[in-house]
């Protein structure tokens, strides 16, 4: 998933072997929460599932507390919250829902989508002006998105669809997280997201309920810890280096993928996926390669 990106460091803080390092082990993790939710989410409906992963995840909330009394929200980003907790809720649910129905290596490769969706949206709704290269890059991961649905070719799932959607909606999460990023802390944020998003998701949840097992409490609460530990890994690489650095090895993940699929849920390596995830990946490396080159000369033209 795209996050958003820190601000860029000084170049004699830069510690590219350490970012590369970092980025290779959120994506580990990141490949481990969704095979975890493949495994651990059988029997649960995915509203339930969700709602689960988040309601488990509210134990790592406690040290954010402070930092978010403290933040002072006024009506107008309470608002933003909600509407963001929201897409992230029925985007959380979609995804749990194609976990169940496609490939690891297909969800992890059409949820790269999300930094496309983005900067369209940035376009449409922040008035942000797209240049004729990130247009071209579009198009590819559209291509490349293409390549893996391969629509007309086979059969399209419910679990297609629902990736689809909730790369979509994740889209709309990090378009007001962006606006919310220059007015609140960064600790209120992902505060307020644990806590919207577990309010919103009871209501789904609560309609399709069914009582959890001990080992399906379990494994959503591993869910959850290896979901925290990859945000955290992933911020500490971002530190450590500009996203020129870390965003090519995102490509990694999708190897992850499919390594996973193959050896532990019998699913076959599909070579079109892998080709349609290296032509979407390169497209957001683009972008935000790119991103990262005009924050700079911004930058430069302020100082």
């Amino acid at each position: 998933m795209a996050e958003p990106e820190p601000p860029l460091s000084d170049v004699r803080t830069q510690r590219p072997l350490n970012a590369i390092l970092w980025m290779v082990l959120a994506g580990l993790l990141f490949v481990a929460v969704t095979a975890t939710v493949k495994h651990g989410a059988r029997g649960l409906p995915a509203a339930e599932s969700a709602f689960l992963r988040y309601v488990l995840g509210l134990a790592f909330l406690y040290p954010m507390l402070r930092p978010l009394r403290e933040a002072k929200l006024t009506t107008p980003q309470k608002k933003l919250f909600w509407i963001r907790g929201l897409a992230h809720s029925l985007a959380i649910i979609l995804w749990f829902h194609a976990m169940t129905r496609i490939t690891i290596a297909e969800v992890t490769a059409m949820n790269y989508m999300n930094p496309v969706y983005i900067t369209i949206g940035a376009a449409l709704f922040l008035n942000e002006r797209i240049a004729s290269r990130r247009l071209i890059a579009i198009a590819a991961g559209f291509a490349g998105a293409l390549i893996i649905l391969r629509p007309g070719f086979r059969e399209l799932t419910d679990g297609h669809l629902a990736m689809i959607g909730a790369a979509m909606l994740f889209a709309v999460s990090y378009l007001t997280a962006k606006l919310l990023a220059d007015q609140v802390s960064p600790t209120a944020v992902v505060a307020m997201l644990s806590i919207t998003v577990t309010i919103c998701l009871m209501p789904f949840a609560v309609a399709v309920w069914v009582m959890p097992t001990p080992e399906q409490l379990f494994w959503m609460f591993v869910v959850a810890i290896f979901a925290t530990a990859g945000h955290y890994t992933m911020t500490l690489a971002f530190a450590a280096a500009p996203v020129s650095v870390t965003q090519p090895v995102v490509f990694l993940q999708l190897v992850w993928s499919v390594l996973t699929g193959a050896i532990f849920f019998g699913e076959p390596a599909d070579g079109w996926v892998i080709l349609g995830g290296a032509l979407i990946v390169a497209a957001t490396t683009f972008i935000a390669i790119r991103e990262a080159m005009l924050r700079r000369a911004a930058k430069e033209l302020l100082t």
